[in-house]
């Protein structure tokens, strides 16, 4: 039942809006939510994690072709093509204008500096610790800050939604090794599905770390009223659906990014270095 389940939510999220042209407030938007520095960010993570496959899947085999491989799949044009054309036409223009209206406040570009500038920073290991040891100050003190963080997590459902994602992510790379026979065997559907779900206690632990710690971390210079401002935003429905869109477009690339990260995986296990 498990696996039936997460592949309904898999079909869900998989369903991409047709690609769209970005209409001038729909850029505005993207460039009010500093989306090109958010893919700079999520490019130089993208590395690091590829380093990881390598040291997994074919430790030292990979040298400056695997390097070449995935700064091509890591390119922020690519990335950004796949989600500003899936992004477009999710929001109606009303939402898009309302959205503006936020993001484009003095606030709005607040927040958005303070987020950027932390998802950067969190590339450093010892950042990372920071926020960490920041996060469990917070919790031991069970104070309003917490509270906060808490309320603007289920407003945005900033866990579960970045769980189905890594979930999906990690489904096209099992579909793309497999493809690639870089399994001993010919996987199954059901196989495949049983293997991502059995990832997801650990993907949700793991979530729930980051996303509380990067927040602690971003939002350590706002006040209560401030958070409690972008919290009633979060809350509102045109929050909600700018939510939905946002994450929706970012499944996509990410799903696509996994599929070509998962094909290249197999390529350089079976020596075929292209």
């Amino acid at each position: 039942m498990a696996h039936r389940f997460l592949f309904a939510l898999l079909l869900l999220v998989w369903t991409p809006a047709m690609a769209a042209t970005p209409t001038p407030e729909e850029r505005r938007l993207l460039e009010a939510l500093g989306m090109s520095d958010v893919l700079e960010v999520m490019r130089a993570e993208g590395l690091d994690y590829a380093g990881e496959l390598e040291t997994q899947f074919f430790p030292g085999s990979g040298g400056a072709a695997w390097e070449a491989t995935v700064s091509g799949i890591y390119a922020t044009d690519a990335m950004r093509e796949i989600f500003v054309t899936d992004f477009a036409g999710r929001l109606e223009p009303a939402t898009v204008e309302k959205a503006l209206d936020f993001f484009e406040s003095d606030l709005g570009e607040r927040v958005i500096t303070l987020e950027v500038s932390a998802r950067s920073a969190l590339l450093d290991p010892e950042v990372e610790d920071e926020s960490k040891a920041l996060l469990e100050e917070l919790i031991a003190a069970d104070g309003p800050r917490i509270g906060r963080l808490r309320a603007f997590v289920d407003a945005n459902d900033l866990v579960e939604s970045n769980v189905v994602g890594a979930l999906n992510a990690n489904y096209a790379f099992y579909v793309a090794l497999n493809e690639g026979d870089a399994f001993p065997y010919a996987m199954s559907e059901e196989e495949m599905l049983a293997d991502v779900w059995s990832q997801e206690p650990e993907i949700r632990r793991d979530t729930e770390e980051w996303i509380y710690s990067y927040l602690a971390l971003a939002y350590r210079p706002l006040t209560g009223g401030e958070l409690d401002a972008y919290i009633a935003f979060s809350e509102s429905e045109v929050g909600r659906r700018y939510n939905r869109a946002l994450f929706e477009a970012f499944d996509t690339m990410f799903t696509a990014i996994s599929r070509r990260l998962g094909a290249s995986v197999a390529r350089f296990m079976s020596g075929q270095k292209i």
